[in-house]
């Protein structure tokens, strides 16, 4: 039971805290032998007394407020230095939670200020399928959603509880981007990732803001009007891309994908991109063919980076910083792993890239999030704090 739980409940998150080296205690970088040429790092709680926090995203409003995802169906806002006492949105009647379900993440448009509407992305009750949907900021009050203004855009059904993806973003080409797991279970026994007529397995690229109902199909996506496929297909070959990003510097597209039983990986598509990669899940995991079987990688797009389970046991993709105020870490994409609390850095190096471990801490990491700054920020799932990362 215990390999069943890190190889499945812990491929995105559990809400039970199982894994080794996640008991959720607040605590400081351990120290590590930081290579040369790498910043050292730490970590400075901002607040806590978040439930289960799953996402942070801010509205890039000018307003300089943080919005914490909480798992069971509601969403703070941080506020200068201080938590909001009533919630921005509380759907928590609509969804189910938890386990690797529940109200995953949330997403401002361009523009936002003077739009007054966001998109969310939940598992609806009683069924457990993805909605992605639309809300609106209520008339009165810039810090409180109208929780009746839904409007669904996308509904996708969910073949099992759990490797639900959750992710959404805004692309530097204003279209939403959808991270989508392989539907669960173990090994992606339906196909999904590699199916070119399921939603599952995939990243989507829609249009939600040309006025198009419920979203239109950008026409530069890879695969319109290739027969099979659906339309809003950006990437395929993913087993459950739980946090993605894009670097706010350059474009490109940053992917921590959760892996099975032994590798998991970051995918980097770079900017610019036609998109249609493929990245190979259940064909292979990380580097490798999936349980050794033979395979034919041809095709197929390789991770930049992986770990194996000696490390960790489910990867939490992460963010580049781009502020000023700690120029050591210009450039570098922070992620890390739920289970171990480890924190890496990841860049490029001429055709290659480098990675190194930055911090070995005891948090249990569900997301990282930024400010409107670029300063970038790591949530403890167990006990709720949110945690700037700082560099000397």
């Amino acid at each position: 039971m215990r390999n069943m739980r890190i190889l499945v409940a812990c491929g995105v998150l559990i809400a039970m805290v199982g894994c080794s080296g996640g008991s959720g205690t607040p605590s400081a970088p351990g120290p590590v032998p930081v290579p040369a040429g790498w910043p050292q790092i730490s970590l400075s709680r901002v607040a806590g007394g978040f439930i289960q926090p799953v996402h942070v995203a801010h509205a890039g409003d000018g307003s300089g407020r943080i919005f914490v995802v909480e798992q069971a169906g509601r969403i703070r806002i941080l506020d200068n230095g201080v938590v909001l006492p009533s919630p921005f949105l509380d759907i928590s009647a609509k969804l189910v939670c938890c386990g690797e379900q529940g109200l995953l993440s949330a997403a401002f448009p361009p523009g936002f200020a003077a739009k007054r509407y966001f998109y969310v992305n939940y598992t609806r009750a009683p069924d457990g399928a993805t909605v992605v949907a639309r809300y609106r900021v209520s008339a009165g009050d810039a810090n409180v959603a109208d929780p009746v203004s839904e409007g669904v855009i996308l509904t996708i059904p969910q073949p099992f509880a759990n490797h639900n993806g959750g992710q959404l973003a805004f692309g530097p080409d204003n279209n939403l981007y959808i991270g989508m797991g392989d539907g669960g279970s173990g090994g992606d026994p339906q196909g999904n990732a590699q199916n070119p007529g399921s939603l599952l397995g995939k990243i989507l690229r829609i249009d939600v803001e040309s006025g198009t109902t419920p979203y239109g199909i950008p026409p530069g996506n890879p695969f319109v009007g290739a027969a099979g496929y659906r339309p809003e297909i950006w990437a395929l070959g993913l087993r459950n891309p739980w946090r993605f990003s894009f670097d706010r510097g350059t474009g490109d597209l940053y992917i921590g994908d959760v892996g099975q039983g032994a590798v998991e990986e970051i995918d980097v598509q770079p900017a610019g991109s036609p998109g249609g990669q493929n990245y190979g899940w259940n064909v292979m995991e990380g580097a490798g063919c999936f349980n050794g079987a033979a395979c034919n990688p041809a095709g197929l797009t390789l991770p930049v980076a992986t770990y194996d389970h000696s490390l960790g046991c489910s990867v939490t993709g992460g963010h580049v910083y781009r502020g000023s105020a700690f120029p050591s870490l210009q450039g570098i994409y922070l992620f890390g792993d739920y289970c171990s609390g480890r924190v890496w850095g990841l860049r490029k190096s001429g055709a290659a890239w480098d990675n190194a471990l930055l911090a070995d801490t005891t948090l249990t990491i569900t997301t990282f999030g930024e400010d409107e700054s670029g300063n970038v920020y790591v949530v403890n799932y167990a006990n709720g704090d949110l945690l700037k990362i700082l560099s000397p």
